[in-house]
């Protein structure tokens, strides 16, 4: 009987002494691993934003008759500022949103210099526009060359938007393109725009 419990209090003694020599200890559970947000990647840096007005009428105001299929259907004057550093050539849209069967283009010209700030009334309706350093113009929803002034039908007043763009490119477009030829041209190329709205109704 006292051997039995001696050789149990033996046991004990080995195993504790065993623990004490090896330095085991019962295994912790391991931290769960830190879970990092996914890393973003660089995104594309905005275009920015240039101001462009006209002498001849303000934002959100009414186009004079002139500068319509009403009178002699020239296209207003324009100024410009804020083009970006590196900006090689200009462009410059004007369509009509509220046109019945969807957005109607009056205008597209592009390749103008990019030190270039105004254009006057009355750009050349050609192809080449010598006097804008050979800045060519495509073919507007009319089906002409050059600019189209609004004629629209009898309603309320339509919405005519000029848009310029500041792009870091040269374009390698010909002349007599069309809305869709132009915009992807631009497509990733684009600094800067800027926008004017004039109204004009009938």
């Amino acid at each position: 009987m006292n051997n039995g419990k001696l050789t149990g209090t033996a046991m004990i003694l080995v195993v504790a002494i065993g623990v004490a020599v090896c330095g085991c200890q019962p295994k912790e559970e391991p931290a769960p691993p830190t879970v990092r947000p996914p890393i973003a990647k660089p995104t594309r840096t905005e275009v920015s934003a240039m101001q462009l007005s006209s002498p001849a009428f303000a934002d959100g105001q009414t186009i004079p008759a002139k500068y319509t299929a009403d009178g002699q259907d020239i296209s207003p004057p324009l100024k410009w500022s804020d083009i970006p550093a590196g900006t090689r050539q200009l462009a410059l849209i004007m369509d009509d949103p509220d046109a019945p069967a969807g957005t109607f283009t009056h205008w597209l010209l592009w390749g103008l210099p990019a030190d270039l700030t105004e254009l006057a009334e009355g750009v050349e309706k050609a192809p080449t526009v010598a006097g804008l350093a050979g800045a060519k113009q495509g073919t507007n929803d009319f089906g002409r060359i050059g600019y189209g002034g609004p004629a629209p039908p009898p309603g309320p007043p339509h919405h005519y938007n000029f848009t310029i763009y500041a792009l870091d490119t040269v374009l390698d477009l010909q002349p007599g393109a069309r809305r869709g030829e132009l915009l992807r041209a631009i497509e990733g190329h684009v600094l800067a725009t800027g926008k004017l709205t004039g109204l004009y109704g009938r």
